[in-house]
């Protein structure tokens, strides 16, 4: 959620930010701001509406050139979406300037006190709350900014990422971050401050990432300085290599990210296991897990916490986990999580997962397993994330940036570590036959080769959704290891094409769902030939009867769901364990297809964010 962007060097800053800004429109926002100061004058234009509107505004109302500024895209959270609300913020003075990620919880106290001093608000932000904080501080304490920043963060209680400057003190930005992530591009004589790498990456490959409670004073012709906001103590920055390229965050011919994404998942997933999966070896190798087998073999369960398309991966991986290595595992919302006194012990071992390795949810909830002693284990996308970070091991899924807020790559990406896992502990507590164990290792190597194959069904999935764009209801079904890819279609139609659609194991849908069924329902059944195929039939019988309109995902050749529903989609035969890998490619692609004829933003839908760093 939100965005920021910072330079401050010899360049111009304005192309650098508004640019930044355009790729971090990922995270999905509100309105869109920027604040630039040439040395002596400071100019400000904000907007709501999106990058390109604030574009045209700044061509309008500024013309300054200016080598220090910084940017912002706001995902409402205090007051709505509007001019006044966007950021950056003044203090009263005019003299700071504030952008801001985050929620400060206590600002309602805060701010009367500060009314009570004689502070006057022009907004309903949180923001504009701290940053008179911080002005209030400097002058009572008669301190310099970075001081004031310190001090009076110590005072709110909640999230933030920040960039604060001060227009009588040119050449110096003071940033900070707990819980929102924060990362700054050392250049030759130059900073660039962001969100995340993305924005400053043709500029330098080196990059320090905040950690929580720290903050930053950088300025123009120094080393960047580091301390801990508790106890004022300095730490060495750790300067990190960047590992992605321009290419990788631009759409490559695709219309939208989301379509690259989609067919990027044979790259993707073959990413993920090289170099773990060693077929003609008969291994798998993750140092994560290698290095801490024990922790493993010897828990009494597995849980994993998650949210959103990360929850469905671990519905996949409950399944895999139970039915190949025998090892009890519990699903749980991480936000659901970390509110109900849940009991863990030193017995457990938690597997967090997450896409940005941001997400604020699942963080709480790897801290207080680790609170109660569970050894966690983390799996997400982005190296030197938060999640990364705080876990005791992991493992990344290497599915290179992934822009558009509907998860796709994602997904199948974390299928794959969690796969890697499982069989590794199958065959480690020999709970898998030698030769079914290499049986899955060579289907798991040719599951890229069979994506890029189901991937061809494109034209046809199209014209499937161009019959069912003006539906207003989906279900979605799916028994066994497939009823989690069930629920992550629906989410996907959801998410995108704001179509109401519900997933459903295949057998409840007589428990309820069935008196929605009539000649107007789109009904999604995941059919394949591995799993309780003769059961779902009987499903697609009990809906047909009804009339409604039934999408069949079915193994290649099938000919009896064929003989039932009104359209088939068709993807190769694998192993049933592997299969969500499959049949989750023509639900990502018919939710692609109905979003686009219906006009929708399919990479950035209305009020979602591709990193939920607040509750």
């Amino acid at each position: 959620m939100c965005g920021i962007v910072g330079y401050i060097g010899h360049r111009e800053a304005y192309p650098i930010i508004i640019e930044g800004l355009k790729r971090l429109e990922y995270r999905g926002y509100d309105s869109a701001g920027i604040a630039l100061f040439d040395g002596t004058d400071l100019k400000v234009s904000k907007t709501k509406g999106k990058v390109a509107d604030l574009e045209h505004r700044v061509a309008d109302e500024i013309t300054t050139h200016a080598n220090l500024g910084i940017g912002h895209t706001r995902w409402a959270t205090h007051g709505v979406p509007n001019d006044l609300n966007a950021h950056p913020h003044y203090s009263n003075s005019g003299n700071l300037v504030i952008i801001h990620n985050g929620i400060i919880e206590n600002y309602d106290s805060l701010r009367k006190e500060l009314i009570s001093r004689g502070y006057t608000f022009k907004s309903d932000t949180d923001t504009e709350v701290l940053i008179n904080l911080i002005e209030d501080v400097k002058i009572k304490e008669d301190v310099k900014l970075g001081k004031a920043v310190q001090i009076a963060l110590n005072q709110v209680v909640g999230a933030y990422s920040i960039a604060v400057f001060d227009k009588t003190k040119p050449g110096e930005i003071v940033i900070a971050r707990l819980g929102s992530p924060l990362a700054v591009g050392i250049g030759e004589n130059e900073f660039f401050i962001a969100s995340d790498a993305s924005p400053f990456i043709e500029y330098t490959k080196n990059a320090v990432y905040l950690e929580d409670e720290e903050m930053a004073i950088i300025r123009s012709g120094k080393d960047i300085k580091i301390r801990k906001i508790k106890d004022d103590s300095l730490v060495d920055p750790y300067v990190q290599e960047l590992q992605m390229n321009l290419e990788q965050i631009e759409k490559g011919g695709y219309d939208h990210f989301m379509l690259k994404e989609i067919y990027e998942q044979p790259n993707a997933i073959k990413d993920t296991y090289r170099g773990r999966l060693l077929v003609k070896k008969g291994i798998i190798k993750m140092s994560g897990v290698d290095d801490n087998i024990e922790k493993f073999l010897n828990a009494n369960r597995i849980v994993i916490v998650a949210c959103g398309t990360s929850w469905h991966a671990g519905l996949v991986a409950e399944y895999i986990f139970e039915d190949l290595a025998r090892i009890p595992v519990e699903v749980e919302y991480a936000s659901e999580f970390r509110y109900r006194n849940p009991v863990i012990t030193n017995k457990d071992v938690v597997i967090a997962i997450s896409q940005s390795g941001e997400t604020a949810d699942t963080l709480a909830a790897i801290k207080l397993a680790k609170a109660n002693g569970a050894f966690v284990f983390g799996v997400c996308n982005v190296v030197g994330s938060s999640i990364a970070r705080e876990t005791n091991a992991g493992a990344y899924t290497h599915a290179g940036p992934e822009i558009g807020v509907a998860s796709t790559k994602a997904f199948t990406t974390q299928i794959t570590v969690l796969s890697l896992i499982a069989l590794k502990l199958a065959k480690a507590k020999g709970a898998i036959s030698n030769s079914d164990y290499r049986y899955h290792l060579q289907e798991l190597e040719l599951i890229p080769e069979k994506v890029a194959k189901a991937l061809t069904s494109d034209m046809h999935i199209k014209a499937v959704a161009d019959t069912y764009k003006e539906a207003r209801n989906c279900l979605y079904l799916g028994r066994g290891y497939n009823f989690p890819v069930a629920l992550e279609g629906a989410l996907k139609l959801k998410e995108i094409s704001y179509i109401h659609a519900e997933g459903y194991p295949a057998a409840e849908m007589k428990h309820g769902p069935i008196a929605l069924i009539d000649e107007q329902m789109p009904v999604i059944v995941i059919a394949t030939k591995k799993g309780h195929y003769e059961k779902v039939v009987s499903n697609i019988q009990e809906i047909k009867s009804r009339k409604g309109k039934i999408i069949g995902i079915v193994t290649e050749g099938d000919t009896h769901v064929k003989e039932l529903a009104d359209h088939v989609i068709e993807v190769p035969e694998t192993l049933e364990p592997l299969s969500p890998l499959l049949t989750t490619i023509p639900l990502q692609l018919l939710s692609y297809h109905i979003a686009v004829m219906l006009g929708k933003n399919v990479d950035q839908p209305r009020n979602l964010a591709k990193s939920v760093t607040v509750e």
